[in-house]
């Protein structure tokens, strides 16, 4: 029977250097890493509308819109 991978923890920045070069994204949760899924067409459709919509307002302001960034909260 096979054996379960014992899970070894990331750390951010091993995280980020290692999903520089990974074939698709994942989620980083607690020193876990988790495969994300692709987007429905509804999201695709929400994130394009929102974006055509903000993509007027940074002009001369202190911020900008954008897509696929990483984030920590």
């Amino acid at each position: 029977m096979p054996q379960a991978r014992p899970k070894i923890p990331f750390n951010v920045d091993d995280y980020l250097a290692w999903e520089e070069h990974a074939p698709i994204k994942h989620e980083y949760l607690a020193g876990e890493i988790f495969a994300m899924v692709g987007a429905t067409d509804a999201h695709v459709t929400i994130t394009l509308n929102l974006a055509t919509l903000l993509r007027a307002y940074p002009r001369g302001k202190p911020w900008r819109s954008g897509g696929a960034v990483k984030l920590g909260v």
